[in-house]
């Protein structure tokens, strides 16, 4: 999930050094080493999952079908799960004494939940009744925590990638997940929003950066200026380093593609992986791993590079390659690739888009209003794969079929590819491996060497095959990215 408002975006963020920013191609002087196995984590707990869908996704993906049909006629670590068929992952976090199902994200840095009685605002600023925002809880109450304190004269603003936006107070409170106990750590307390809820969520928990974080001096949001009047601070994790509550400066995240039977009897799916604190999540991996440099940026060049002399905001690697199976051509591809639970899909090159939906069979055809590529899902899929510090990675078939809930004329249900085109190779693309990509591995992200280490994943059987019609389709594909 990618920040876009103009202080969260890459290329502002940027500009705030110079006005005419301009990325190549950086080949890493750093060499990825194979990783060594890894602790058990301090502190680790499930991903939940669940199904409702909101007006604004459901009116994107009926858009979609109707034009289908026209053409057709830690040793700390907590599961994980899913959300508008695994589109968001969830987890349980306490502020304070008051617990709340948070988005699982990686893409962006604030740990924020509404505040009782908030404004709910639909995307293009009009007032609408709270239930709109379909949060799955009333909200946060500061004043029934005892270990809440406001942080006067600051405000907390952020806008995602697709035209959501939270404004609100600031505050510190203990910060409890999967047992890991956080105090005095800065929350945002959201007075507006306007978000596109489930449901079942009531918020976020950003793992990226401190300088991707949305707090800003003074009370009035509309005078927010990035950076100038940003005040970041430490996100959830990093202040957990800071305390000494773990172990080890690393957190890993293991996400599992959804069970079909699951989503269909139940809203919320409650074993969809683990986040784990301090160590690896409890999952069977097999040999292939690698460790690789987060890309940072150089201020002064505007270069992704790795070195000690720049501005991390995303979990961004170098890919070097990606292919797949039966394909003579390997595809090079640009070092701004991010690696998000926060976004549905692969957003790749292209190139690389075009030329896997022709390698299905039969080939899967791009629908242009939408830019998904849309198979029957009886399909044969190609194994993808992604080449990542020399070692590849692959992406289960299954992972790239997703049910639209549609048929075509001769009532073979469709599916869309799990892979998108993400616009061509240009320099200041930014390219995204989402959840299909994350479903095969688990992911460690080491915020004090600036590493991330991943780890191919035994093959498993949570989803995919037999698609049929009985499966409760998604409603949306979410990327809250510009």
């Amino acid at each position: 999930m990618l920040l876009s408002r103009k202080v969260h975006t890459l290329a502002a963020l940027l500009a705030s050094v110079s006005a005419t920013p301009t990325f190549r191609r950086h080949v890493s002087s750093v060499s990825p080493r194979t990783s060594s196995p890894l602790p058990a984590a301090d502190y680790s707990v499930a991903i939940t999952a669940s199904t409702p869908r909101t007006k604004a996704k459901k009116f994107m993906m009926q858009a979609l079908r109707e034009s289908q049909a026209a053409q057709a006629g830690s040793n700390f670590t907590t599961v994980v799960g899913g959300s508008d068929f695994d589109e968001e992952y969830l987890t349980n976090v306490t502020f304070g004494e008051q617990d709340f199902l948070l988005i699982v994200d990686t893409g962006s840095s604030d740990t924020w939940a509404p505040q009782v009685g908030f404004a709910c605002f639909d995307l293009n600023n009009n007032s609408v009744p709270q239930s709109t925002c379909a949060f799955g809880t009333s909200g946060y109450d500061p004043s029934a925590s005892t270990t809440f304190v406001a942080d006067p004269d600051t405000n907390f603003n952020i806008e995602y990638g697709d035209g959501e936006f939270l404004t609100g107070t600031v505050g510190f409170d203990t910060v409890i997940v999967a047992n890991m106990v956080v105090t005095n750590q800065e929350i945002g307390v959201v007075t507006d929003a306007a978000w596109e809820g489930d449901g079942f969520n009531t918020g976020l928990m950003g793992l990226a950066s401190p300088n991707l974080t949305s707090v800003f001096e003074g009370t009035d949001p509309s005078a927010d200026e990035f950076p100038q009047t940003q005040i970041p601070y430490n996100p959830v994790f990093y202040s957990a380093v800071q305390q000494g509550v773990v172990s080890n400066p690393f957190f890993s995240v293991a996400l599992d593609r959804g069970s079909f039977a699951a989503e269909n009897s139940s809203d919320l799916d409650q074993n969809l992986g683990f986040i784990a604190f301090g160590g690896i999540a409890p999952v069977d991996v097999t040999d292939t791993a690698v460790t690789v440099p987060i890309q940072g940026y150089n201020a002064a060049t505007f270069l992704p590079q790795n070195s000690s002399r720049v501005t991390y905001f995303y979990y961004t690697v170098d890919v070097e390659l990606m292919s797949f199976t039966g394909n003579h051509k390997v595809f090079g591809t640009t070092n701004n690739i991010i690696l998000d639970t926060g976004t549905t899909l692969d957003y790749v090159p292209t190139e690389v888009a075009d030329a896997f939906a022709a390698a299905f069979d039969p080939p899967a055809v791009k629908d242009e209003d939408f830019g998904v590529y849309v198979v029957v899902c009886s399909a044969t899929v190609p194994e993808f794969t992604v080449n990542i510090g020399g070692v590849t990675f692959t992406v289960d078939p299954a992972d790239n079929l997703l049910p639209l809930g549609i048929q075509d004329d001769q009532g073979n249900d469709l599916c869309a590819s799990g892979t998108f085109d993400g616009g061509p190779a240009e320099e200041g693309n930014i390219f995204i491996l989402g959840d299909t990509f994350l479903h095969n591995v688990v992911v460690t992200f080491n915020i004090e060497t600036d590493e991330v280490t991943l780890t191919q994943r035994t093959p498993y059987t949570n989803g995919g095959g037999g698609v049929g019609a009985q499966r409760r389709s998604p409603e949306s594909l979410r990327r809250r990215s510009s």
